[in-house]
């Protein structure tokens, strides 16, 4: 019976060990995705990121909140607690805090003691998404998707699912599209995706890594034909997927019919932030933002796209989650994973992150 040998195991083993997988520390230094902005509210909302409990608000001038969630009393959650002007009163005890953070009142004693509060986070909201910082202080540099993603010219939808898997499962996954002739057979992946030439340009000390695939000529599947006009035509679809950090993956699209004139090439395309802020080791917010620079006054196409992509994200929700199953399900003497060519953008993301969240712990300490 064929099975992997024993020094292949081994060696598989131990790089592992250097890649980032469900036991590597958050990176906290780093701009995330907190939610989208309709969910900050006049209305309390609860939400883990990086392990830590939040609570969510928008004050009545509109400025979004976060703050953590456990009352420093006796450990109430916030959220559930009552939303008071631009204060939580805690439901425990009836603690006061203000949107900073600080608390000004305790009923039992009058005056809050001094130097007493919970954490506040910054927020940054850009266009449909609200950004939180939790670690040191908050720089002021640009999101890490830029400004597109609040740009008009780009008329956009968002989706958000609950991944019950590693937000590094899911970048990889989203450097490796081989992925699409299989698992998005029925959806947005065609039978010549898989094999179609490649580039990679990987920059480990810049944590930049990104892999561009051409496939040539080819027949775009419906999500792409239909409102770029290509059904039935021979076409090009070159797909660009870059890693721009722990919180932000951007896939970009072009496609045109080879019967276009060379310089009317590349003008037609998608833009898809995929967003994934973990929740813990091994659950994930996944936030998508996907724009398109055509048909750009027509909803119905946002519509379609919207359905269709729906389906083709949901194919990936379930198949990570499976993969996280299966791995949960293994001993973890058989807990190895074999490598091929093809995943060395993804190897080389992991071991970024691995040394990133390693560097970030040692300053911590």
């Amino acid at each position: 019976m064929a099975e992997v040998a024993p020094k292949i195991k081994e060696a598989s083993r131990r790089a592992d060990a250097r890649l980032a997988g469900r036991a590597t520390p958050f990176i906290f230094n780093c701009w995330y995705v907190a939610g989208f902005a309709w969910e900050f509210a006049r209305d309390l909302k609860a939400r883990t990121i990086l392990g830590r409990p939040l609570v969510f608000y928008r004050t009545s001038a509109g400025d979004p909140v976060a703050l953590s969630d456990r009352c420093v009393h006796r450990s109430f959650p916030l959220s559930k607690s009552q939303l008071d002007g631009d204060s939580i009163v805690c439901g425990y005890h009836g603690l006061r805090y203000d949107s900073g953070g600080a608390c000004i009142e305790a009923p039992a004693v009058g005056e809050c003691p001094r130097g007493i509060g919970v954490r506040s986070y910054p927020l940054r909201q850009q266009g449909p998404l609200v950004w939180i910082w939790m670690g040191d202080a908050a720089p002021a540099d640009e999101l890490p998707t830029g400004s597109w993603v609040a740009d008009e010219q780009w008329p956009a939808s968002q989706q958000y699912y609950h991944l019950p898997a590693s937000y590094v499962a899911l970048h990889e996954n989203l450097l490796d599209l081989t992925h699409l002739s299989f698992l998005h057979a029925h959806s947005f992946g065609t039978p010549d995706y898989a094999a179609a030439p490649y580039a990679v340009d990987l920059d480990e000390d810049a944590g930049r890594f990104a892999l561009t695939r051409s496939v040539v000529p080819t027949r775009l599947p419906p999500v792409w034909a239909e409102p770029t006009g290509l059904t039935g035509k021979d076409a090009a679809r070159v797909t660009t997927s870059e890693f721009l950090g722990p919180s932000t993956h951007v896939v970009s699209a072009q496609f045109y019919g080879l019967d276009v004139a060379e310089a009317e090439r590349g003008r037609t395309g998608i833009r898809t932030a995929h967003l994934p802020t973990p929740e813990t080791a091994t659950s994930t917010h996944y936030f998508i933002h996907h724009g398109r620079n055509f048909a750009q006054d027509d909803p119905s196409v946002t519509d379609f796209m919207q359905e269709q992509l729906t389906v083709a994200f949901t194919e990936d929700v379930v198949g990570l989650t499976e993969i996280e199953r299966m791995i949960a399900e293994t001993p973890e003497d058989d807990r190895y994973e074999i490598s091929l060519a093809s995943d060395r953008p993804g190897l080389a993301m992991r071991r970024w992150i691995y040394r990133t969240a390693m560097e970030e712990g040692e300053g911590a300490g």
